[in-house]
């Protein structure tokens, strides 16, 4: 297969899908109907709730579901062979991950901008909207800490016998001094337009010029040469302002102009494969392994393992809680949801397709060393194979990392701020939000400075004291959390009396992922604890596990129980 005609392909599906069956689930929930305004407007607070055009919020939304997962994912998954892995996120897109994102938005939207926790209490109980925040809140602390590690391990200067090695860690300086000059250019955008009321293309304009002359400066002058734990607490510090902010200040600009790093990225790596077009080398990279692979750490089943691995490039549940928790509240109408948030998915569906054709270059120039090099090397050697650009590889090479970090980092704000308001919402009554709330002690646990500091702190801690430990949880748990999204969105719209079977088959297929990956893991960390486990980890991962697959069956059975018996509400 020639990586040129596999990109084509995926394009023309995708766009279909965009096409045709966006459009027939904008009609079939009646998207956009009878000018309801949206809570960005009703709830008005110029911190959280901001009204967002549509090319902003599409940077904001995109860039935070992006992060690093339609890179890993694929990465991860290409053990099974590329046909699998560009089947699940084709299909997986279209009709999984686009209607779960699309869907979740539009729930939260009709729901004031809530969760879709708050989703959840309204349509099923309040028992399950709790069980369902404290396995959101858990899995977005891990989500923190994991980022946090990410994004702290591409700053940090590079220690060798007790000595920082300035020349090894040069690269990874340019990339702190660029993300630092990055976020004070974002707010001196967020104040131009939404103080000084500066013309979105002038200023579209001046920031990206403004995004070029940083990359060169950084290259050139990157004198912050810290350790990766101090880079840790300082970015700490930072997505604590970042969480409690108003939204125009940081995360509306910031978020906006990441997202021309990621079309640039995606630019990139488009020239690569139209002017390299290289084939797939069947010996290196096949089409389909087989069903049980064994990659060095035991025995891998394509099911249920591609499905919980490719997550962010087909469906992933962190995307219901960005599209109930930050996008829903910045939406300026019921139109920009499909192109926003099932046009995003599939955007990043291209993103993943791109990286199944960086992983089949990349094993053909040994560019091995992990995800990163795997991507930004497959695709910087992809454009230094054109002629005339033979010299380039070294810079597209940095490109692509700064962006890989910068995703990383736009995700970690985002991560922060949906952990603060899913604590909050712990705490609040059916119906009720956070400004409902008068005195006593709920008045001090929906603090948003309480809450953002706790989810922190967590985030850090753990961060630094190993979550790698538990981190063979995250791909199930997200999946579940993916499953229980489409689930909750189902139960609202059959209570409203919309179509809701098209969540059926995927919200059935993605709990049996999820129940049978948990399964796996509780057998496989049983039997590491049996032969002696040297840590804690393999008993977290045994008891987690266990905790989830009953959280799994509960709220299954009780959503199951309300589509069958859809209550009469009011639609809202």
């Amino acid at each position: 297969m020639n990586t040129l005609v596999l990109l084509l392909i995926s394009v023309a599906v995708l766009f279909c899908g965009y096409v045709m069956y966006g459009g027939w689930l904008v009609k079939q929930w009646g998207v956009g109907e009878g000018d309801i305004p949206t809570p960005a407007h009703a709830l008005e607070d110029g911190v959280d709730y901001v009204p967002a055009k549509a090319p902003v919020l599409m940077g904001h939304h995109f860039s935070s579901i992006a992060g690093a997962g339609p890179i890993t994912g694929p990465i991860g998954a290409a053990m099974f062979g590329w046909l699998p892995v560009t089947l699940w996120i084709l299909v997986g897109g279209v009709f999984f991950g686009g209607v779960h994102d699309f869907g979740a938005l539009f729930a939260s939207v009709r729901h004031k901008g809530q969760s879709i926790g708050e989703v959840i209490s309204a349509n099923m109980s309040r028992r399950a909207k709790r069980l369902f925040i404290i396995f959101s809140y858990l899995t977005l602390i891990l989500v923190v800490a994991a980022f946090a590690a990410i994004v702290a391990s591409t700053f940090g200067a590079k220690v060798v016998n007790g000595a920082i090695d300035y020349k090894a860690s040069a690269t990874n300086a340019s990339v702190a001094m660029v993300s630092i000059m990055f976020i004070l250019i974002a707010i001196v955008f967020g104040v131009a337009v939404y103080r000084r009321h500066a013309s979105m293309v002038t200023s579209s304009i001046l920031g990206v010029i403004a995004i070029v002359l940083c990359m060169a400066i950084g290259m050139n002058f990157h004198p912050f040469y810290f350790t990766t734990g101090t880079w840790m607490w300082i970015i700490g510090v930072y997505i604590t302002i970042a969480s409690v902010t108003p939204v125009w200040i940081l995360l509306q600009p910031r978020d906006y102009l990441s997202s021309f790093l990621l079309y640039a990225m995606l630019i990139v790596a488009i020239v690569g494969i139209v002017g390299a077009h290289p084939n797939i080398d069947p010996k290196l990279f096949p089409a389909v392994t087989g069903f049980a692979v064994d990659n060095g750490n035991g025995v891998q089943l394509l099911f249920p393992i591609l499905f919980t691995t490719v997550a962010c490039g087909a469906i992933s549940g962190f995307h219901s809680l960005v599209s109930s928790g930050t996008t829903s509240k910045q939406l300026d109408k019921e139109s920009d949801a499909k192109p926003i948030a099932y046009g995003g998915m599939l955007l990043e569906c291209v993103l993943a397709i791109i990286t199944v054709c960086a992983i089949a270059y990349a094993r053909t120039t040994g560019h091995t060393k992990g995800a990163t090099d795997i991507f930004a090397g497959g695709i910087a050697a992809m454009v230094a194979a054109i002629p005339g650009l033979e010299g380039m590889e070294t810079s597209f090479y940095t490109l692509l990392v700064l962006t890989y970090s910068a995703f990383c980092l736009t995700s970690l704000d985002t991560a922060t701020r949906l952990a603060r308001f899913m604590f909050q919402e712990f705490w609040l009554e059916p119906g009720e939000t956070v400004h409902d709330v008068k005195d006593g002690f709920r008045k001090f646990m929906v603090n948003p400075y309480f809450a953002t500091i706790l989810t922190v702190v967590l985030g850090v801690l753990l961060g630094l004291n190993g979550f790698a430990k538990i981190w063979g949880l995250f791909g199930a748990a997200n999946q579940l959390l993916a499953g229980i999204g489409l689930l909750a969105v189902a139960t609202w719209l059959g209570n409203a009396g919309k179509n809701n079977k098209m969540f059926l088959f995927p919200m059935t297929f993605m709990l049996i992922v999820t129940i049978c990956s948990l399964i796996l893991t509780i057998k496989n960390q049983l039997g590491i604890i049996a032969k002696g486990a040297a840590h804690w980890g393999p008993y977290a991962q045994a008891g987690i596990g266990t905790l989830l697959v009953l959280l799994a069956f509960v709220l299954a059975i009780e959503g199951y129980q309300t589509i069958a018996h859809p209550k009469e509400i009011a639609k809202r």
